[in-house]
């Protein structure tokens, strides 16, 4: 079994535009192939959403696609006589008896956490009259079966009008419940895809579950890197080398996104950078909380970087700075139409916080969070309960992010606009 991740990385001038690149997501959870997210499966609710406790999960506009961060792990097969078959499967539910959820009892139950924790972003076609309707239907029809009940699942959150709230199938494969002896329960997908990094050629002990009803084992895994880092970096000298700037290409938000672009930060400031250009064109996104932590790079400790509102108070947070800026430099954000989601949030906290001038093309708009909520059944639902907004308040999603200017701006032009913005906010304190 081999678990295989790769990013690519391309040189790109500030004149040209960028590739498209599909999105970065990683997850805690093994297949017979791959580390998918088609839906997180069990190890993914508990990593990202503790089942029903709140987290980030930003999903791209354009792919539900998965690469993980984390390089090529080598992977035992486990014998196949320890995974369970049909037969076996039926027999386990005769032991246990009659099923604990009736098929009318799972519907409900879906229906029951949109009631409670969808956010209509006033683009669909939600009314809590509609809804209620819904759960009288269900009420008043029997269902004969779990897969006629999954399918009415399906079309009760397909009338919300919402791509994102979504259903999720019982999950197959195997499923991680530790790495290095340190149980991943309640831990982001962040936070795990991190354990499972190390030095090549290093080896990492993954405790896994095979199946739903299969044994426990432990899978000494060796590290092989074939992950590459999504940021490219240069130094470009202006004005007959009498200013040095710092060009740095983002091509996704993975785990390794905070750490390859301090390298980058450092090295660029050891070179004498006066100025930085923070490329995010055609970034679709990735992970969340690494486009959060990259933000912090460049803002003062206490200034926000990003605001969630939900129905909920569980998704009602600010975020705020906790560290000085690593630079404190002028910088310029490249983005377009395709600049998405974690990038939004990175190129928002910078603007809004007066370190940056946005340059090129409005930014796609991609600006909800979804959580996912496991059914008594093993399957589950990703619902939208909440969206992000700016520092200065604004809705990303459906709006997207202005830029400042559509070509790039002299320097001198980009400092004295950044200057400004620092006086409007001093006297708005």
């Amino acid at each position: 079994m081999r678990v295989l991740l790769s990013n690519s990385t391309a040189p790109l001038p500030l004149s040209s535009s960028c590739p498209p690149t599909p999105p970065s997501k990683s997850i805690a959870k093994l297949s017979t192939a791959t580390i998918v997210d088609n839906w997180a499966k069990k190890t993914f609710i508990g990593a990202l959403t503790g089942v029903l406790s709140f987290n980030f999960i930003l999903s791209s506009p354009f792919s539900f696609a998965s690469e993980s961060p984390f390089g090529q792990l080598q992977l035992p097969s486990p014998p196949s006589e320890e995974y369970c078959t049909d037969n076996q499967e039926e027999n386990q539910e005769e032991i246990n008896g009659p099923q604990l959820v009736t098929n009318e009892g799972i519907v409900e139950e879906a229906w029951q956490i949109v009631n409670d924790s969808f956010l209509d972003t006033g683009r669909h076609r939600w009314t809590p009259e509609s809804w209620q309707q819904k759960r009288e239907d269900i009420l008043s029809t029997s269902i004969q079966s779990r897969s006629k009940a999954h399918d009415m699942i399906k079309r009760m959150l397909a009338s919300l009008g919402d791509p994102y709230t979504r259903f999720l199938s019982p999950p197959e494969g195997d499923e991680v419940l530790a790495v290095n002896g340190e149980d991943v329960k309640g831990k982001s997908a962040f936070e795990v895809s991190s354990l499972l990094q190390g030095p090549s050629e290093t080896f990492v002990t993954i405790k896994v579950k095979h199946g739903n009803c299969g044994p426990f084992q432990s899978l000494e895994v060796q590290r092989q890197l074939v992950a590459r880092t999504p940021v490219f970096y240069r130094l470009e000298q202006l004005d007959d080398g009498t200013t040095s700037v710092g060009y740095m290409r983002l091509k996704e938000f993975n785990a390794l996104a905070r750490k390859d672009l301090v390298i980058a930060m450092k090295r660029l400031q050891d070179m004498g950078a006066s100025y930085f250009v923070l490329d995010l064109r055609d970034n679709l996104g990735g992970l969340v909380q690494a486009g959060i932590e990259i933000s912090k790079l460049f803002l003062n400790e206490g200034e926000t970087v990003i605001s969630t509102v939900g129905r909920d108070a569980q998704y009602q947070n600010t975020i705020l700075a906790d560290t000085t800026p690593m630079v404190t430099a002028p910088v310029i954000v490249l983005v377009n139409n395709r600049t998405a989601s974690s990038s939004e949030i990175v190129a928002s906290a910078l603007h809004d916080n007066c370190r940056a001038v946005l340059v090129g093309e409005r930014t796609y708009g991609k600006g909800l969070i979804q959580s996912v909520f496991e059914l008594h059944d093993g399957s589950g639902v990703v619902v939208t309960v909440g969206k992000y907004v700016t520092p200065n308040h604004k809705d990303i999603n459906g709006n997207g992010i202005e830029p400042d200017y559509q070509n790039i701006p002299a320097w001198s032009n980009v400092k004295q606009r950044l200057s400004q913005c620092n006086m409007n906010r001093q006297q708005h304190r």
